[in-house]
């Protein structure tokens, strides 16, 4: 038996592993990571393509949205008329009075007592409106006590409201009977105080 033959039939050297990776990374032995590091590229490119096609559908959609609740769910005219006025009252020199109480939310039911009066808090830095809701108008009180002019703001008719009158104990009372949305705008010596709109 040839010994040389047998030597050369035996296991490959390292040397051989090394050429062999070598052919299977290229045909003729250089590195190709160039043309992956290019499909990369390639790739965010498109996917920053498609990014801004989204946006635009985007747009579209809450284009379409828009029209579609326009046409399925208007804002009823008679509140639409309500806000233009109410907005119409605004005034630099009015002073906004927060509602910091209200029996519907704040309130402990009492048992047995039907139809209570709904019991209202309004509140400036200098001056507070207690005021008291029932089925036969409304009364309350303006603190500190002073003389005051109250309009009822109630609805869409806002040229000439209802009006009450505060005694110098700042006490008013009225037959009034409020419906929907209403407001109460003071009038003192001093300043105008609007308060937030609620529903009766």
């Amino acid at each position: 038996m040839n010994s040389d033959a047998h030597d050369s039939d035996g296991p490959p050297h390292d040397s051989d592993d090394l050429d062999g990776t070598a052919d299977m990374n290229s045909a003729d032995g250089t590195d190709d990571t160039d043309g992956f590091d290019d499909e990369l590229d390639g790739e965010a490119d498109d996917l920053a393509e498609f990014e801004g096609d989204d946006s635009l559908d985007n747009d579209l959609l809450e284009e379409t949205l828009r029209q579609a609740a326009a046409i399925m769910d208007p804002v009823p005219a008679q509140l639409q008329q309500t806000a233009v006025e109410a907005y119409t009252l605004y005034s630099l020199d009015t002073r906004l009075a927060e509602l910091t109480f209200d029996s519907l939310v704040h309130g402990i039911p009492v048992r047995g007592v039907l139809d209570a009066p709904r019991m209202l808090t309004f509140r400036t830095d200098e001056l507070t409106v207690d005021v008291e809701v029932t089925a036969h108008g409304l009364m309350g009180q303006v603190l500190p006590p002073q003389e005051a002019r109250i309009e009822v703001l109630s609805g869409p008719q806002l040229s000439s409201p209802p009006t009450l009158t505060a005694d110098d104990m700042g006490r008013f009372t009225g037959d009034l009977r409020v419906s929907g949305p209403f407001a109460l705008r003071l009038r003192t010596d001093a300043e105008v105080v609007m308060t937030e709109w609620l529903r009766a």
